[in-house]
Order: C-alpha cells, then structure tokens, then sequence
C-alpha cells in the first residue's frame, strides 16, 4: 500500500497504484498552478491540516453526479421559483472561499482550507480554472461553492451557507447550468446524504479514474457560466 512521497517535480505516479484504505496517494509537494491542475486532470486533490504535510487524495469511493440525474426536491423547486436568490458566477470567488473557510460545520472541528489553499485557488481563479456559484440576496453574499473546471468536468471543493436552501439553489442552478453548457461529471469528492438526495452516486476509484480523461479532455465552447 505505497504512499507516495513528491518532490519539486511536477509529477504523481499513475493512479493505478492508487490502493490505500485511507485514500490517501501521496504526501508533500507544493501547491502550484500545475501541480493542482496536473493533479485534478488524474483524479487527485489536495485535502490535509495545517499540522500536517500536503496530502494528496484519491479515495475508494468517489461521489459523482452526472448532470442528468440531477433530482431537485418539490420544496427546492418551489424555493427555485420564487427567485428568493440571484445566482452569480465569479463575482465574488475570494470571499465565496474565505465563507466556506470560516463556516461552521456539524461534525467537525475547525477548516481544511488554510490560507495556503486560499492563495492558491485563488491563482487558479485568475488563470480561468477555478470558478465560484454565489447565492445573493438583498445584496449580501448568503450562500455559494467553489471548485475546479477541467474540460467537460466540475471538481466541487467546498460549499456554504448562511440562510436556509442557499446552497442548495447555488449548486441545483450551477448543476443546471453545466449541463446546458455540455459538462457530464461533476466530482463530488466524498459520499455524504446530502448529495446522496441531489442524485449522487457512489463510483469505485477504479470506475472513476477510467471514465474521468474522456471528460477532462473534452473542449467546450463555453467554459464556464456568464451572468444574465
């Protein structure tokens, strides 16, 4: 069960020696724009504590939703309908990350998104790869995600919300909107009920890794969603 160690090297071994319980596939490295692309384009991503070394992941099981099999409950849509958010992409990608960074969680105890996360995914932002989906209301940022764009493939990192269904009407509007735009997975990362009830589905790593390059090597006319 090899974990593996990086250098200054912008490289990972092959992901079929992919094979410990733990997901974790490998410790150390840096940060950089292409290591962190490199890395999502294999189906790896960083996730670790600030008392530890970078810890590069790719877990047993991986949630994924295709944006087809997207379900949206009657009282989402119906929360859809009154236009209660404005849905906003990109205008706010730093404080979106910063919200997701400082909200409070059930379960646990304190942030994975460091400062050093910050700065980096907000380099990736300004390169066009990492992107947010806000939820406003009265003019107050209340809700919204962020993650990574790679071809026909959305890696979703974290979300927030600070009024009931915000998120919610943030990621169901995005998932949307992707799909129009031809994106066909969106990687969830880790299994959790919540997405479960969105149409989620647990894929083995092994399912994940060889149906991932035909999504990520796809070249779409539009990236990412524009605002109205």
């Amino acid at each position: 069960m090899p974990i593996f160690r990086l250098n200054d090297e912008i490289t990972f071994p092959h992901t079929s020696w992919a094979d410990d319980p733990s997901g974790i596939f490998a410790v150390g490295g840096d940060l950089r724009e292409e290591r962190l692309l490199l890395a999502y384009s294999m189906g790896i991503f960083p996730w670790y504590n600030d008392d530890t070394p970078i810890l590069w992941h790719v877990p047993v099981e991986r949630m994924v939703l295709l944006p087809d099999a997207l379900h949206v409950s009657h009282s989402l849509r119906k929360t859809l309908r009154q236009g209660r958010f404005e849905i906003r992409y990109d205008t706010a990608f730093v404080e979106v990350i910063r919200a997701c960074a400082s909200t409070p969680r059930e379960g646990q105890d304190g942030t994975w998104i460091n400062e050093d996360m910050i700065a980096a995914y907000t380099r990736l932002h300004a390169r066009g790869a990492a992107h947010s989906a806000e939820a406003w209301r009265d003019g107050r940022l209340v809700g919204g995600l962020y993650g990574v764009a790679l071809g026909a493939a959305f890696f979703g990192e974290s979300m927030f919300s600070h009024e009931a269904n915000a998120s919610k009407a943030t990621f169901v509007t995005l998932v949307q909107a992707l799909g129009r735009l031809g994106y066909g997975l969106i990687d969830c990362q880790l299994y959790t009920d919540h997405l479960s009830r969105f149409g989620a589905r647990v894929w083995p790593r092994q399912r994940f890794l060889q149906a991932l390059p035909a999504y990520v090597n796809q070249r779409l006319p539009v990236a990412w969603p524009s605002n109205p």
